[in-house]
């Protein structure tokens, strides 16, 4: 069971990565693993995650990016409905 410091610190390594996403203008449809490879270096580098670890941050970055866009509400409270890391 994660605590919620782990939660806040996690949800913060999310939106770090999904930051370098948006300045790289990379798209929040993007599923090509060679194109995120880049984000899963970051995340291994920076973060010191293990190869699974960091690609699913990417993929919860980009998760993020799609609810922060949805016109339906705020990604941090819609997450938990998605099974996402962040709340």
């Amino acid at each position: 069971m994660k605590t919620n410091m782990d939660e806040e610190v996690y949800n913060q390594q999310i939106e770090a990565i999904a930051g370098a996403m948006i300045e790289d203008d990379l798209s929040i449809d993007e599923q090509n693993p060679t194109n995120l490879q880049k984000y899963k270096e970051k995340a291994m580098s920076v973060y010191n995650l293990r190869d699974e670890d960091a690609m699913k941050l990417v993929y919860d970055a980009l998760l993020y990016l799609k609810l922060k866009n949805s016109p339906d509400g705020d990604p941090l409270t819609k997450g938990d409905q998605f099974g996402a890391g962040f709340s």
